[in-house]
């Protein structure tokens, strides 16, 4: 296999590959050459000067793309064109249309077409959805997460056309909530950016969007970065006719008339070993995996809907 590269959900591939035994790392590409030959190096494989040559002069088996959110849908085609099977970090394009398009390839080539949402294999997902129905009805949902960074960073992250609209990057929150409560209907979104770069690169982002399900149940979703900012929050909160459930970082609150009772989260730390794993137990024996196609792509609509929202200042409702 070989993976394009060398942050931190590429070494965890790595290491999970490595720690698997039974599959060999033949190649690794970078953006940063300096990065890119001592990771290849630590897992006996060879450093390539662009994933274009990593595709076709290797022809791995199997390639993992976790590079620039912009590159995702371009390095998936070529390498579904060459009968590679991808797993993809997400988004897997930064509109909806190229991703069908590409989960349309996989299906008639008969390959496997991954995207990562190692968000629904987490404890906190898993506590969610074991704990939804005994909310009753929900009333209202609120999905908040900031994060504080002083300076802001240089880093791809804050660049719109390597990074895409903020909620098509960070489309696990989308994801998260259309896996939970359903299909979304319209969307009204609003963003604004800061700082002396513009539009190349922001400082602090700050994006929200009020997601519109067919129950009448209103989402409330928050995502923010930079040094325009000035406390890092994680916070997603459910109320319901019978009560309530808090998310607030690590812990984890079911709320009831009079009482509250914490809950066990457990840890974020290996999903991506676990998503690597079961990717690997697909390709051998066929066990399945746990990503929804359809709700991935409708997550993406949904984005793909805020981003017009925001444009145009204008409810936008979801046709696929």
């Amino acid at each position: 296999m070989g993976i394009i590269g060398t942050g931190y959900a590429a070494r965890s591939r790595a290491e999970a590959v490595r720690k698997d035994g039974q599959a060999q790392i033949v190649a690794i590409v970078g953006r940063n050459p300096d990065r890119t030959s001592p990771f290849a190096t630590e897992f006996g494989a060879t450093a390539c000067p662009d994933w274009s040559t990593l595709l076709h002069d290797h022809q791995p088996d199997l390639v993992f793309v976790s590079t620039v959110n912009r590159d995702h849908a371009a390095i998936a085609r070529a390498a579904l064109g060459l009968g590679i099977h991808t797993v993809v970090e997400y988004p897997l394009a930064l509109n909806v249309a190229e991703a069908r398009s590409l989960v349309k390839l996989a299906a008639e080539r008969k390959l496997l077409l991954h995207v990562e949402h190692i968000e629904l294999i987490s404890g906190v997902h898993l506590l969610l959805k074991r704990e939804l129905e005994g909310l009753g009805k929900l009333f209202a949902v609120r999905y908040i997460t900031l994060t504080a960074t002083h300076p802001a960073p240089d880093r791809w992250t804050y660049r719109p056309e390597l990074f895409g609209f903020p909620l098509m990057g960070a489309v696990s929150r989308i994801h998260r909530l259309v896996d939970l409560l359903g299909n979304v209907e319209q969307v009204s979104c609003q963003l604004r950016y800061d700082g002396p770069d513009l539009p190349h690169r922001y400082n602090s982002c700050y994006c929200t969007a009020q997601l519109s399900f067919a129950d009448g149940l209103v989402a409330v979703l928050a995502y923010g970065k930079g040094d325009s900012l000035w406390c890092s929050q994680r916070l997603l909160e459910l109320h319901g006719q019978r009560g309530g459930l808090l998310i607030n970082g690590e812990e984890a609150m079911l709320l009831r008339p009079g009482s509250a009772h914490p809950l066990e989260t457990g840890s974020r730390h290996g999903l991506f070993e676990q998503d690597t794993h079961m990717v690997l137990e697909h390709l051998r024996y066929g066990s399945p995996l746990y990503v929804n196609t359809e709700k991935m792509l409708h997550a993406l609509a949904v984005a793909e809907a805020a981003e017009r929202s925001a444009q145009t200042q204008q409810v936008i409702r979801i046709h696929e």
